[in-house]
């Protein structure tokens, strides 16, 4: 039986995996897994939008060397608080 961590963290993972913004989520499962700790971290922490929004950034410009348009980070922040505020009530199993 898998934790709620556990189903957090594959939950995040497949919501990461449908953004792919490498673009390598078909080949590569985990691309974005060094993005789930910190994610959870901010989530459980009560992060806002705009600061979730500046992670993903953050990571998309130092980690994975892209240059996002604005709107990417702010689009998939927006749906990382709506899954999250959905996981909460439902033990971390929610889905986007």
């Amino acid at each position: 039986m898998k934790s709620g961590t556990d189903a957090s963290e594959n939950s995040l993972r497949r919501l990461l995996n449908e953004w792919d913004p490498v673009g390598v989520a078909d080949d590569v499962q985990d691309e974005y897994d060094c993005m789930l700790a910190p994610l959870l971290q901010r989530l459980r922490g009560g992060a806002d939008e705009p600061e979730i929004a500046e992670f993903l950034r953050h990571e998309l410009e130092d980690h994975f060397g892209l240059t996002p348009l604005p709107s990417e980070p702010k689009a998939m922040a927006a749906r990382v608080i709506s899954w999250w505020a959905h996981a909460d009530r439902t033990g971390g199993t929610g889905s986007a």
